[in-house]
């Protein structure tokens, strides 16, 4: 590690990456400073790096740190400390590759795709704490390859109400001859990844989370809800089928999410689930896990699924209880077979003649 006065120049893979003000407070209360950040992605780099590899990826960009009030832009509101970036910034080095996305607009986009932990203690360098990867694979960005199933709490439950739903996953998963494996958000929610083989569109990959989603709904009425609109889903954790739609994504394993104790996403084996808590894991913990225990999601790289089994439970929903789509986030434009996008309260109800018929 070379240094100056206001930058330090790491040799991360044999390439030379600069980070400028080192010593800016990023978690104050703990005392990480972005030196500290960028020397935690290289800590867990064969971590970080599966996880990312050549997958297009937004990247969640925090350069002032995390600090009380701070908040992140977005579309309504672009004042805020933080923000995300989609594109590939201008001033990157040319050994940043990237991956040539369309977004549910239309528009496109060259999105970095990390081949290398220098390319990651890069992007550490402009602020970046959470990596939101894309479920693809740069080589095919239309298909899939990774079923990503979301529990996320709401008002009324937490972290140990995720643990509780997901055995319940995993066993549904086995019924369909797949695995998952599972990774705290870094919040109050559970992920749990499935490898899938990239043959099958993202529509396809949604309805297939929908089917699992609806039957595992079905089995835990009282526990699991799949209603994307809040006022209907109670004290229950959501099973968040959208983030299979195109260009949405969930932070990655090893990302740091942007709270005062600097907590990360961390991959867990099942049997150790039920004795964690997202305080376990963050940027000063982490590391000597990691050299300790390796990578829990590498298993990943070894198996695929097919979807065909939840494709065939989707059409069965749909013939014999009248299920279909189900809602896309606001910002989507209307897709086919989707169901009117509205909340339920604010629905129009029928009056005079219409309501009498």
């Amino acid at each position: 590690m070379a240094s100056s006065k206001d930058a330090v120049v790491l040799d991360v893979d044999g390439l030379e990456v600069r980070v400028s003000n080192p010593e800016k407070p990023y978690f104050g209360d703990k005392g990480i400073r972005k030196i500290d950040v960028v020397q935690y992605f290289v800590s867990v780099g064969e971590g970080i790096l599966f996880a990312l590899k050549d997958r297009p990826t937004t990247l969640e960009r925090w350069p002032g740190g995390v600090f009380e009030g701070a908040r992140i832009s977005t579309r309504v509101d672009n004042t805020g400390d933080a923000f995300y970036q989609k594109r590939v910034p201008k001033n990157a080095p040319p050994w940043v590759p990237t991956a040539h996305i369309t977004f549910p607009s239309g528009r496109t986009a060259d999105e970095i795709a990390p081949d290398s932990v220098a390319v990651v203690a890069w992007c550490a360098n402009l602020g970046t704490l959470t990596f939101h990867p894309w479920p693809v694979d740069k080589a095919d960005v239309e298909s899939p390859n990774q079923i990503r199933i979301d529990l996320d709490p709401q008002p009324g439950t937490d972290f140990s109400d995720a643990v509780r739903v997901a055995p319940h996953v995993r066993e549904l998963l086995h019924e369909f001859g797949m695995e998952g494996w599972p990774k705290t958000s870094g919040g109050r929610g559970v992920h749990i990844y499935v490898p899938i083989h990239p043959r099958w569109t993202f529509t396809e990959v949604r309805h297939a989370v929908i089917a699992f989603g609806r039957e595992l709904e079905r089995r835990l009425p009282d526990l699991v809800t799949m209603s994307w609109w809040k006022e209907e889903r109670g004290e229950k954790i959501f099973i968040d089928y959208n983030q299979m739609a195109r260009d949405r994504t969930i932070a990655s394993a090893y990302s740091i999410r942007p709270k005062p104790h600097a907590p990360v996403s961390a991959p867990v084996d099942w049997d150790e689930l039920p004795d964690v808590t997202p305080f376990d894991f963050d940027v000063l913990t982490m590391p000597g896990r990691f050299r300790q225990v390796g990578d829990k999601h590498a298993g990943l790289a070894g198996h695929a699924y097919g979807i065909e089994p939840l494709l065939e439970l989707f059409e069965k929903q749909a013939t014999d209880a009248g299920l279909g789509d189900l809602p896309y986030p606001p910002d989507y434009p209307k897709m086919p077979g989707e169901p009117m996008r509205v909340q339920p309260s604010r629905a129009k109800r029928p009056t005079g003649e219409d309501a009498a018929n």
